[in-house]
C-alpha cells in the first residue's frame, strides 16, 4: 500500500510563504545544531515522534501534530496516528533499540568474552547500555531554514530535506547511519530532528559505535592536519562544516537566498568555503584568555614548587611506596591463584574418583593438603623476602633514581611546552592582526 505524506500549513504560514513563479524567497539562515546529551542525560527521541502527552507541552499545537512527517530506517514514512496504532508500535525509541540490537550485538558478545578472559565481567555492557551512553548514543541534529518571522513553506522544506538526506547517505552512509528523523509543523517554525550514529569495524572485526574512527574511514581530515587533534582540531568539526555546506547547496537549488554569514554565540562570522579556519581565527581572543589563565595557574604551581629537586624526591618517595605495595600484592596473588587452583583441581580429580579405593583417596587427600600448606608457606616466605629487599635503604635509593629522573625530565618538558604555547599564541595574534 502506497503511503501518502501530507504537510499541512496554517493560513498564516501560507500567506507568509506564497511565491510567484520564478520569485526568490527572501534571504534565510540555515542552522544545523548537533548534540547527544543535556542536563537530563542523553536526548530522548520521544520528543521527536511525539510519543508523550502533548497536553503537557504548551509550545506544541496538538491540532497539527498529526501532520508532522516521521521517518525511520525500518518503516519509512508515517505520522503520529500510524505510530500510535497498537499493531504498528514503531515509536522512535523502539526503532533505535532494535537498530542497536541488530548492529552491535556481535560487538557486545565479543567484548563479554574478552572481559571474561581478563577477569572483568563487571565491564560487560549490552546494546541498551551503548544506546544510552552519551559517548555511543545517537547524535541528534536540529535542522532549520529561516525563523519564526522569515520561514519557508513546510512542503518546500520537506523536498529540500529529502534531497539533503539522499546526498548525505550517498556520501557518508557507509559509516554514518540515519536512524530516524521528524519534520515538525506543530511548532512556531518548521524544523527537523534527525538522529544518526557513527560506526565502523574495531580491531576484532566487529562493528561498534565510534565517531572519530568512522570519520577517518570517510577520509575526512583534521581541520589542521599538522597540529595535534583536540577540542579545536577534530574531524567532527570538518564533518559538521561539510554537512552545513551541503544543506546550503541543496537549499540554493530551490531558489532560496541563503544568508551566508552565520551567527555563533551572539557574534557574526564571515562564511567562506574555509569555514573552520575562519571560525578558529575569530576565536583567537577567547583562546588567548584561556591560555593566559593556564599560564597563571602554571606560574602559581611553579611558585609552590620552589625547589624542584625536593619536589622530585617527594614524588619519587610516594611512587616508590605505592609500587612496593602493588608489586608485593601482585606477587602474592599470582603465586597463589594459578598454582593453588592447579593443585586443588588435580587433587580433587584423584580424591573424588570412584575408581580409586578408599585408602588411596585418603592418602591422596592428606598428601595434597600437605602440599597446599607447603605452597602457602612458600608464598609467605617469598613476599617476606621481597619486603626485606624493598626495605633495604640502598635498594630503595636505587629504585627511586629513575622515578626522580623521570619527574625532573617531565618538569623540563612542561616548561618547553609552555614556551611553545606562548610562541604559538604570539604567532596567532600576529595573524589575527594582519587579517584585521
Amino acid at each position: 500500500m502506497r503511503r501518502v505524506v501530507i504537510v499541512k500549513q496554517s493560513e498564516t504560514e501560507k500567506e507568509k510563504s506564497i511565491m510567484k513563479e520564478g520569485e526568490t524567497i527572501a534571504e534565510k539562515r540555515v542552522t544545523r545544531h548537533n548534540g547527544r546529551s543535556g542536563k537530563n542525560g542523553v536526548y530522548n527521541p520521544k520528543h521527536n515522534d511525539r510519543s508523550f502527552n502533548l497536553s503537557n507541552a504548551e509550545h506544541i499545537d496538538s491540532r497539527n501534530a498529526n501532520y508532522n512527517i516521521l521517518w525511520d530506517c525500518y518503516h519509512g514514512f508515517t505520522n503520529l496516528e500510524m505510530r500510535n496504532n497498537v499493531e504498528l508500535a514503531v515509536h522512535f525509541e523502539e526503532v533505535e533499540r532494535l537498530f542497536y540490537l541488530q548492529h552491535y550485538s556481535d560487538y557486545c558478545f565479543g567484548q563479554h568474552e574478552r572481559n571474561r578472559r581478563n577477569g572483568h565481567p563487571e565491564r560487560n555492557r549490552d546494546t541498551d547500555d551503548l544506546r544510552l551512553d552519551k559517548r555511543t548514543c545517537p547524535e541528534e541534529s536540529i535542522i532549520q531554514i529561516g525563523n519564526m518571522d522569515n520561514q519557508i513553506p513546510a512542503d518546500l522544506f520537506f523536498k529540500i530535506a529529502l534531497e539533503y538526506f539522499k546526498e548525505f547517505n550517498e556520501r557518508f552512509g557507509e559509516y554514518v547511519h540515519i536512524i530516524d528523523w521528524a519534520l515538525h509543523v506543530d511548532e512556531s517554525t518548521p524544523h527537523i530532528h534527525e538522529r544518526h550514529v557513527f560506526d565502523c569495524e574495531n580491531q576484532y572485526g566487529e562493528i561498534m559505535p565510534q565517531q572519530e574512527k568512522a570519520l577517518e574511514k570517510l577520509n575526512i581530515d583534521l581541520p589542521f592536519p599538522n597540529k595535534v587533534p583536540g577540542k579545536h582540531n577534530n574531524r567532527k568539526m570538518k564533518f559538521d562544516s561539510i554537512c552545513r555546506c551541503l544543506l546550503i547547496d541543496v537549499a540554493k537549488r530551490y531558489g532560496i537566498d541563503i544568508a551566508e554569514e552565520p551567527i555563533y554565540g551572539g557574534r557574526e562570522y564571515l562564511e567562506k568555503q574555509d569555514y573552520i579556519r575562519q571560525k578558529l581565527n575569530a576565536d583567537i581572543a577567547e583562546q588567548n584568555i584561556k591560555l593566559k589563565k593556564k599560564e597563571s595557574e602554571l606560574e602559581e604551581i611553579t611558585l609552590k614548587i620552589s625547589d624542584a629537586e625536593k619536589f622530585a624526591d617527594d614524588v619519587a618517595e610516594v611512587a616508590y611506596e605505592k609500587a612496593v605495595e602493588v608489586v608485593t600484592e601482585k606477587v602474592r596473588e599470582e603465586t597463589r591463584n594459578e598454582d593453588f587452583a592447579l593443585i586443588e583441581e588435580y587433587g580433587s580429580s584423584i580424591i573424588n574418583n570412584p575408581k580409586n579405593s578408599e585408602p588411596v583417596r585418603k592418602i591422596s587427600k592428606n598428601l595434597f593438603t600437605g602440599l597446599l600448606q607447603r605452597f602457602r608457606g612458600m608464598t609467605d616466605r617469598i613476599t617476606e623476602k621481597l619486603s626485606a629487599v624493598f626495605a633495604d635503604p640502598e635498594q630503595k635509593s636505587e629504585l627511586k633514581k629513575p622515578i626522580r629522573t623521570s619527574v625532573l625530565a617531565r618538569l623540563e618538558e612542561n616548561k618547553k611546552k609552555a614556551a611553545e604555547l606562548d610562541s604559538q599564541r604570539q604567532q596567532q595574534n600576529q595573524i589575527y592582526r594582519n587579517e584585521r
